[in-house]
């Protein structure tokens, strides 16, 4: 168990592309100890709508005896730069005009989401962190902190993730925003605007989470009478409207805006120099259905990586896996984490 935390950083917050915030708030969470020594540190990197409470969204991870085990390491998460669950995002207020940023929140990477965790690491008296975990998006976070920093860490694990955002992963994105510009309500900077482009921004992009794979198994019709409604199509309206229930749609692209600015190679003489920078035992992980980031993607960056292992999990789940496939992801982390 554990609670949300804040800290608040009461200096301007520089962004990579020249603007700044002027104050930072990012929400975390913790479990676990630190030990005297510090040498516990497990710091994790959540994907897209998730937030910092992994064991809340990445069930079967966070408890004794699995790789995310509360019982040795003190394990952090905090929210990213943008998002509705703590930290600064498009819904807080702009102190130069009283109101909420909505659309007007200043673009952001993932460099400045990497840049806010160093923040919180000095903040919390961390300097050697055990194990960077990051998946998806976090993912990004991960190898981008790591061959920013690369002596800060131990070991690395990377799952389901790349060193820059591909063309279709940002193809992906850019499909999602035009259904959200093409609710007007967006346009109308209101805390439910763009909710119906949200839904349907969320139906698209959970094709692509999971995959032909996991819908025919799990959404085949239970009857054959045509007048029923698809049990696919029920399920894709569920989930949008679930989706807007928690988050908002500002933050939605704000969030996907920094996924597409992920380039480890940017100014590093390019993505193969960068990764030559990381320097720890780095275990890769691919899944075996994933249409987003595929296992010859992930071997690639497995190859790329010095020392690098690469890891497969088998699910029928597409990307997704990830978060479904607890004990396959367990049986491979936890010895290289916890040995």
């Amino acid at each position: 168990m554990s609670i949300l935390q804040t800290y608040r950083y009461d200096h301007p917050f520089q962004l990579e592309t020249g603007e700044t915030l002027p104050e930072l708030t990012i929400a975390y969470h913790t479990f676990g100890r630190l030990n005297d020594d510090r040498s516990n540190v497990v710091w994790v990197c959540h994907a897209l709508t998730a937030n910092s409470d992994v064991a809340d969204w990445w069930p079967g991870t966070v408890e004794s005896g699995r790789f995310l085990d509360p019982d040795k390491n003190f394990i952090v998460c905090a929210n990213i730069v943008g998002s509705c669950y703590g930290t600064t995002g498009p819904l807080h207020i702009n102190p130069a005009t009283g109101s909420p940023y909505y659309r007007s929140f200043p673009q952001y990477t993932m460099r400045d989401i990497v840049a806010a965790h160093r923040l919180l690491a000095e903040y919390l008296c961390i300097d050697r962190i055990k194990a960077l975990v990051g998946s998806s998006v976090g993912g990004f976070q991960a190898v981008e902190w790591a061959v920013s920093e690369p002596n800060r860490f131990d070991r690395l694990v990377l799952i389901a993730t790349d060193a820059k955002a591909s063309p279709w992963t940002i193809a992906i994105d850019e499909t999602q925003r035009m259904a959200i510009f093409s609710d007007p309500t967006y346009a109308e900077d209101r805390p439910d605007g763009g909710s119906a482009g949200l839904a349907a921004a969320r139906a698209i992009g959970l094709l692509t989470y999971r995959g032909p794979e996991g819908y025919n198994i799990t959404q085949q019709d239970r009857t054959d009478d045509f007048r029923e409604p698809h049990r696919a199509c029920t399920y894709q309206q569920y989930q949008g409207e679930k989706l807007v229930r928690r988050f908002d749609a500002y933050s939605y692209c704000a969030i996907l805006q920094s996924f597409d600015t992920h380039n480890v190679g940017r100014d590093r003489g390019g993505v193969a120099e960068a990764l030559q920078r990381i320097n720890c035992p780095t275990m890769v992980v691919g899944l075996s259905t994933d249409i987003i980031f595929t296992p010859d993607e992930m071997r690639a960056l497995a190859a790329a990586i010095p020392g690098a292992e690469y890891r497969q999990i088998d699910s029928p789940f597409g990307h997704d896996g990830f978060l479904v496939e607890a004990d396959q992801l367990n049986a491979i982390l936890n010895p290289f984490i916890n040995s």
